[in-house]
């Protein structure tokens, strides 16, 4: 997530109306005034003179805060009326080394239509600015809280086949978040909320002690480079956020196909003072029968590689 980083001057921002297009080139720098100095004499004298140099970088350092005040528009404007707000805690002036990027990729029709549809009645943003009220949200259901569901296959599955488990999905991909929302509208599930942004502002801010009856972390991502590793989701400082809002007994259960961050995972939550491994010998445990194999997963079993599983009881 897999939390918020984004390019402040993405590709095309740029307004028609910034671009120059005749001899004077508004953008220009007090060293390409000297180059046309070297071909147009009557040039050489605004090349030379140091408060024509000073006017020509003002224009530049304008042009230049122009352009970042678009870009940081753009990012806070949603891509759909009434849906997912595209930075709903402002996070990105938050700064926290972070477990995700946002990733706003193409949203199709169907996609689209649920967001427009549902998100009124089942998303919310993570705007760090209340408590949920998740008995009020989930109509008095057990919740279980879920960080990054991809493109919500099997929370969809999970939603179905456990009617009596509100799932809070936690995501910042638009297009998942729109077909989460469709697929559970298609099975008739109404115990998922769709929740947008940063985890840890929902962990941090948004819930109360002990509201949660479990956490599930599906294959987040490795960050394989030990340089990134710092990115890693599960960390110490992650699972004291998580300890507080679960009730004592529930669950943690967290899976990955990557190696050396099952075993990273297996260190800091056997390590971690407020939870404990269900598993009797202490390492990982079988798939429990309600995590649904998913298409992830599959690729990964094709590829040879060895899913792990972790199931940790807050004590």
């Amino acid at each position: 997530m897999s939390e918020q980083p984004l390019n402040p001057t993405p590709a095309g921002s740029h307004d028609a109306d910034a671009t120059p297009t005749g001899p004077a080139r508004t953008g220009s720098t007090a060293a390409d005034a000297l180059a046309d100095a070297a071909t147009d004499p009557a040039a050489a004298d605004a090349a030379t003179d140091p408060a024509a140099a000073d006017a020509t970088a003002d224009e530049a350092a304008a042009l230049r805060a122009a352009s970042f005040e678009r870009a940081r528009r753009l990012r806070m404007e949603p891509r759909f009326p009434g849906g997912p707000a595209a930075d709903p805690a402002g996070s990105h002036h938050e700064r926290r080394i972070r477990s995700f990027q946002p990733r706003r990729s193409r949203v199709t029709t169907g996609q689209q239509e649920s967001l427009e549809r549902l998100w009124p009645k089942w998303g919310l943003d993570i705007d760090g600015k209340r408590v949920l009220d998740l008995a009020e949200l989930f109509d008095g259901l057990p919740v279980v809280l879920e960080i990054g569901f991809g493109m919500g296959e099997a929370t969809a599955q999970m939603a179905a086949d456990d009617p009596g488990t509100g799932i809070l999905a936690v995501d910042v991909h638009t297009p998942g978040q729109g077909n989460l929302l469709g697929l559970a509208d298609k099975a008739g599930s109404t115990n998922v909320r769709v929740a947008n942004g940063d985890a840890v502002i929902l962990l941090r801010e948004m819930l109360a002690p002990e509201s949660l009856d479990g956490l599930r972390v599906y294959f987040p991502d490795p960050w394989p480079k030990a340089r990134h590793h710092k990115r890693r989701l599960i960390q110490p400082e992650f699972l004291d956020l998580v300890a507080p809002v679960l009730k004592p007994g529930a669950i943690v259960h967290c899976a990955t196909d990557w190696e050396p961050y099952a075993e990273q995972m297996l260190e800091v939550l056997t390590a971690h003072p407020r939870f404990e491994n269900t598993a009797a010998d202490g390492g990982y445990a079988p798939r429990p029968a309600f995590r649904p194999l998913t298409r992830f997963e599959g690729q990964g079993l094709d590829k040879g590689h060895v899913v792990h599983d972790l199931l940790f009881a807050r004590v």
